[in-house]
């Protein structure tokens, strides 16, 4: 019985000697994944702009590398890895937009650097398709240029699957191994975990100790600082793992396909989500991503080539299964790596269905084809335009309430609670509180005590109940937001 790699990816080529035709057809071939992903940046530039402000989660992560405000409480299910991703910017620099260009270079970089992994496994074009694809999505467009780290774990999906699949070919692929897994594992460890399950149990059964070492060193060194963290903050892997849970609403079985349907809109975060379903043409390639999918499957049996498209096919679904099943709420960023890893057998099924057996174009087919992608392109633009605009509403609403809580006496240093006080807190350069919820950090008495020696107020929407500890502070009113003022800002505002 023959084991290994090498058994079952039959067809993955080799490196072979360099020639003169083969450089230049190489060279053409990277050629087309840089413009693939120069387009990426360039559209994330264009179309979210540098001009977005941070969003709720963003300042979280910016604020612990950050010097604009304190640190953020930073929950358990969060890794570090995206605030040191945007350290080398945010460390020395308050600009926004200088942090979004910034990270629009940056992924569209290491997209670029993602496809190059996988050739030799698809044809140039597929590659470039499927990195056009997956660029072209709204999700994928929006959070290019954010402090967020899902992205991060797709591109380093689509590195570590496909330098698993050459590992048999290529000497220097484990490495590759070992760096996209990392980069998951950095992100988010848990999704890493999900992403890289399948390539460890196909590394174990096909008795390929190098690329299990390789998958496993990875993942280690991604998640070492957060291991680290789980001891000396909560006492243990598993504690963290529980608080992890709690803080998310429970981890269990909870099918949340429908709030995924829900979130295609532009909801960023749907929790809780009750919205009515989107218009169906916003769904619509939603329901044919998987069906394309199958389809790519189906080409790749017959081209003899079934495991360099089964394989990432695999890491999609359980990439997406704790997202579909395991959780009480839904958001288009969750399914980030699944869509990369899908888009490569669905660039492969949609080109198959446009060119015969020959390489001939089939001209209906090509008509079809095109049409439906423009259509599909055009969805993805208008929910992208709507999300923008939506999003910038909120940063702006943010920064006035900042505004006006400087113009009240609260200024740095300075503590705010309540409602959305982590992202105002940020913007108003002040430290943030709770004394319930998942980011807990202090207690009724702590926010008495804390407001005899700086300002400090509360923010809370209409009709919200005032804490106790509130209740004799000066109310005032900012936009929409109610704020009460303790003592201590009122004398600081009249000096």
């Amino acid at each position: 019985m023959v084991y290994g790699v090498d058994a079952l990816f039959t067809g993955v080529r080799r490196r072979e000697p360099r020639t003169l035709a083969g450089t230049s057809w190489q060279a053409r071939d990277d050629a087309l994944l840089a413009a693939v992903a120069g387009a990426f940046t360039f559209a994330q530039l264009l179309l979210v702009g540098p001009g977005l402000g941070l969003g709720w989660d963003e300042t979280v992560y910016v604020s612990q590398v950050g010097a604009q405000a304190p640190a953020s409480s930073f929950s358990a299910p969060r890794a570090r890895g995206v605030s040191l991703l945007a350290a080398p910017v945010a460390s020395w620099s308050t600009s926004t937009a200088l942090l979004r260009i910034y990270l629009a270079l940056l992924s569209g970089l290491v997209l670029y650097l993602a496809l190059r992994q996988w050739r030799g496994l698809f044809p140039a074009r597929v590659l470039a398709g499927a990195g056009a694809l997956f660029a072209t999505l709204w999700v994928t467009l929006f959070y290019g240029p954010q402090v967020m780290p899902n992205l991060w774990v797709a591109l380093g999906a689509l590195i570590c699957v496909g330098c698993f699949l050459r590992g048999s070919a290529d000497r220097a692929a484990p490495w590759g191994v070992v760096a996209g897994a990392a980069l998951m594992a950095w992100m988010r460890p848990t999704d890493a975990v999900w992403v890289a399950a399948p390539l460890l149990v196909l590394a174990a059964v096909t008795r390929r100790p190098r690329l299990l070492a390789a998958l496993v060193a990875g993942l280690a060194a991604g998640a070492a600082e957060w291991v680290v963290e789980a001891y000396l903050r909560y006492g243990g892997l598993a504690e963290r793992l529980s608080e992890g849970s709690r803080v998310q609403g429970g981890l269990g079985w909870h099918v949340a396909v429908a709030d995924q349907m829900r979130s295609l809109v532009g909801r960023t975060l749907c929790r809780p989500c009750t919205a009515p379903m989107p218009h169906p043409v916003v769904m619509l390639w939603w329901f044919a991503l998987p069906l394309l999918a199958v389809l790519g499957l189906v080409v790749a049996v017959r081209a003899g080539r079934t495991a360099r498209t089964l394989v990432p096919l695999a890491c999609a679904v359980t990439a997406a299964f704790p997202y579909l099943f395991l959780i009480g709420y839904a958001a288009p960023r969750f399914l980030l790596p699944a869509y990369a890893l899908l888009a490569l057998p669905v660039a492969d099924a949609a080109l198959h269905l446009v060119r015969g057996p020959h390489g001939r174009w089939r001209p209906v087919a090509v008509v079809l084809v095109a049409c439906a992608l423009a259509g599909h392109l055009g969805v993805q633009y208008a929910v992208l335009h709507r999300t923008v605009e939506r999003s910038t509403a909120d940063r702006v609403a943010w920064a006035r309430t900042a505004t006006g809580l400087h113009r009240l006496g609260v200024r740095p240093p300075c503590l705010l609670t309540g409602d959305q006080a982590i992202p105002v807190a940020y913007y108003a350069g002040c430290a943030s509180a709770a004394t319930r919820g998942p980011d807990t950090s202090t207690t009724e008495a702590g926010i008495r005590a804390t407001a005899e020696r700086i300002p400090v107020a509360h923010l809370t929407g209409p009709g919200h109940p005032t804490p106790a500890y509130a209740y004799a502070w000066d109310d005032h009113r900012i936009g929409k937001v109610i704020v009460q003022v303790a003592p201590t800002a009122r004398q600081d505002a009249s000096r």
